[in-house]
């Protein structure tokens, strides 16, 4: 008897972690530098050796790591930041924090990544308008995999607009054999507790090859100070990471690696397993995903909420990323100029997220694929 799968098992991470977690933990207990501690300093170091970049500078979570990278870059009234309609808000909220407008862009119908046809046109549309200035494209690695970063890259140098990767889903993902870190001028990482990398509250991280960027990120962090605590030499935040959070990350940088590896090993055994009636996820050509999540796609509203309360009945946890695009969100209607954006508008009626993570069982894993592959079989039959 299999009994409930969850869609998510940190008590049974934490279990397998268990002494070499607490030992880290109980380091920070006896040393009492609770922010910005050692701990810190070796995270940061790890994680840039990981990603590629040449420094990692750690921060409270994953927004402010998007808010601080565009402080860093002066975004603000007047200016546009495009990013997908389809991702989760953060992406969206920072740009309007700062008072810039987002323009949201739509993605492609079966990877959910940006599309570029998509991102071409709202740019010309907004330079042509004139109202605000384009300056800035947020990329997003969305649900483990990578965003199509070659033709963004070569997009946003030929129109001279900044490129920053929102790499909060997805750390731990390749892109053309490479690890995520380094594709754009900075990469955003968030380690909140469901993320393929998690700590046990909310964290975050930026990364980047540019020495003067990452010291000004540092800056930002840590309320806008120069080289002394009391010299405030810009307006900043209080966006520093925790030392609990970051012994929580170490102990799980540890087991990376493997937890990535079985988290393919699932992805794949759905992949083969599930029924026809199920789409499984496009794989994102030359690349490595992280399986943040495992998004299905159902060829119906009616038919996704058929299978999804088949699978509740059966005490399989489901999720669904996202029900309603960001520029259709209350808080991001007045600032959306009407322009439809049809795959990010129907995503939400047909997407549904199952189970994955590392400590998902083999007899799980069997078990969600044979519930799954019993609801298509009553479907065919009830035609």
């Amino acid at each position: 008897m299999v009994g409930v799968v969850p869609f998510l098992d940190l008590p049974a991470q934490q279990r397998r972690l268990g002494a070499a977690l607490r030992e880290r933990m109980e380091r920070v207990l006896t040393h009492c530098c609770f922010v910005m501690g050692p701990e810190v300093v070796e995270l940061e170091a790890r994680l840039a050796l990981y990603g590629g970049a040449r420094h990692a500078v750690a921060v409270s979570s994953g927004t402010d790591a998007l808010l601080t990278v565009l402080m860093a870059e002066g975004i603000g009234p007047g200016m546009a930041v495009f990013l997908p309609a389809f991702t989760y808000t953060a992406t969206a909220e920072v740009v309007l924090l700062l008072g810039a407008k987002p323009v949201f862009v739509d993605v492609e119908a079966d990877s959910f990544q940006l599309s570029l046809a998509s991102l071409q046109a709202r740019v010309a549309a907004v330079k042509q308008a004139g109202e605000v200035v384009p300056k800035a494209i947020i990329g997003v690695d969305l649900f483990g995999q990578p965003a199509p970063w070659d033709a963004l890259k070569s997009f946003a140098t030929q129109e001279g607009l900044t490129l920053i990767a929102d790499c909060a889903q997805s750390f731990g993902a390749a892109y053309k054999g490479r690890k995520l870190g380094h594709e754009a001028m900075a990469t955003t990482l968030s380690f909140f507790p469901s993320k393929p990398l998690g700590c046990y509250g909310d964290g975050g991280a930026i990364l980047t090859d540019d020495d003067d960027k990452a010291a000004l990120y540092r800056s930002l962090r840590s309320h806008g100070e120069g080289q002394q605590r009391y010299e405030v030499q810009r307006i900043g935040l209080n966006a520093r990471l925790d030392s609990l959070q970051a012994a929580v990350l170490l102990s799980k940088l540890d087991v990376f690696e493997e937890e990535l590896q079985r988290r393919e090993a699932v992805a794949r055994a759905y992949d083969a397993g599930l029924p026809s009636l199920i789409t499984s996820p496009a794989r994102v050509a030359e690349s490595q995903s992280a399986w943040a999540v495992y998004c299905v796609k159902l060829p119906s509203l009616s038919l996704r909420e058929s299978l999804r309360q088949h699978l509740t009945q059966a005490q399989i946890a489901t999720a669904i990323y996202y029900p309603k695009p960001l520029h259709h969100q209350p808080a991001y209607q007045a600032c959306h100029d009407g322009v439809p954006l049809p795959v990010s508008e129907s995503l939400g009626e047909y997407v549904l997220a199952l189970p994955i993570h590392p400590d998902l069982t083999d007899e799980a894993v069997d078990y969600v694929i044979r519930e799954s592959q019993t609801w298509a079989r009553e479907q065919h039959e009830a035609e």
